[in-house]
């Protein structure tokens, strides 16, 4: 998905000169093409988040859209106060890319998960959230946040995730897409998680379960419509997505549900609310956590017994 980001937004940059991109240090052996193409519009601004995001919003205000972009929590938690009061306070045209969202940087320990931006640039006014699912869906994202002026937060895997997609155009800032046409229940993800969600519906449909399957790419604004249609036609929904499980996709799922009038059962599928102390790959975080195709499959049985 980095990849996909780099490349689109060296595409984006060669027709649109207002377009800089900022690094704390971080993204090499990928963001170097950005550099090589237009040295004069990059800078690597070293370990110093906060002085990147005060940068950003300096060049912002002469009408430039800047990127920032770092691993994690980096770009979020380490300058969470110039995000709120530089950036988003004057709504700013500053788009914070977090590369590696989740567990992925699993092996490198808690300072480099992401597990709790979500709920933190969902609740800063002004703010776009987005989580991409896949390399395809990152390019059609980056078209419509460069097209929309204000601040965004873009959550990156690291690489390597499937395309779900394929070729298809299904973005669209604030619309979630329906994956599987399902009945009775059904199951609500964002983000690259999304594939192991689709794992498990080949594990399910061998156990007669056909679940709606949707994918909410935009957190902020939240598809409220979308879920209220589902909502209507089933009895359980169930989220999962590779975050805390307070505030987040979650949260803005159950104020939906809230707000539908529907009596539906809603079931979390998430990261627990604790300090994840042990390393390991994403793959070995999400099965020793339950977010894993089996654990998904697992969970969904059990509560329809």
């Amino acid at each position: 998905m980095r990849t996909a980001f780099i490349e689109t937004l060296c595409e984006l940059a060669q027709t649109d000169e207002r377009i800089w991109l900022l690094t704390g240090d971080l993204g090499f052996s990928v963001l170097e093409r950005f550099g090589n193409y237009f040295p004069e519009r990059f800078v690597n601004m070293g370990v110093a988040e906060q002085n990147m995001t005060g940068v950003a919003a300096g060049l912002a205000l002469t009408g430039k859209t800047v990127f920032t972009y770092s691993i994690a929590n980096f770009p979020v938690i380490r300058c969470l106060e110039q995000i709120r009061n530089d950036v988003c306070y004057h709504n700013l045209n500053v788009k914070i890319v977090a590369v590696g969202g989740g567990v992925t940087y699993g092996t490198a320990g808690y300072s480099h998960h992401g597990i709790e931006d979500i709920a933190l640039m969902q609740s800063m006014p002004n703010m776009t959230v987005i989580t991409p699912t896949d390399p395809f869906e990152t390019k059609q994202v980056m078209h419509a946040i460069i097209s929309k002026n204000g601040p965004c937060y873009l959550r990156l895997g690291r690489g390597g995730e499937p395309n779900i997609y394929g070729n298809l155009s299904p973005f669209e800032i604030g619309k979630a897409t329906c994956l599987n046409e399902g009945t009775e229940i059904a199951i609500f993800s964002t983000g690259p998680i999304i594939s192991e969600v689709l794992k498990a519906l080949v594990y399910l449909k061998k156990n007669n379960v056909n679940p709606y399957v949707i994918n909410f790419p935009t957190l902020k604004p939240f598809d409220d419509e979308t879920v209220k249609q589902i909502a209507s036609k089933v009895t359980n929904i169930f989220t999962v997505d590779e975050h805390t499980s307070y505030g987040g996709f979650t949260g803005s799922v159950s104020k939906a549900m809230a707000m539908s009038g529907f009596n539906c059962k809603l079931t979390q599928i998430c990261l627990t609310d604790e300090y994840i102390s042990i390393t390991g790959t994403q793959s070995y975080l999400h099965k020793y956590h339950g977010i894993d195709a089996e654990f998904i499959c697992k969970k969904i049985l059990e509560v329809l017994k």
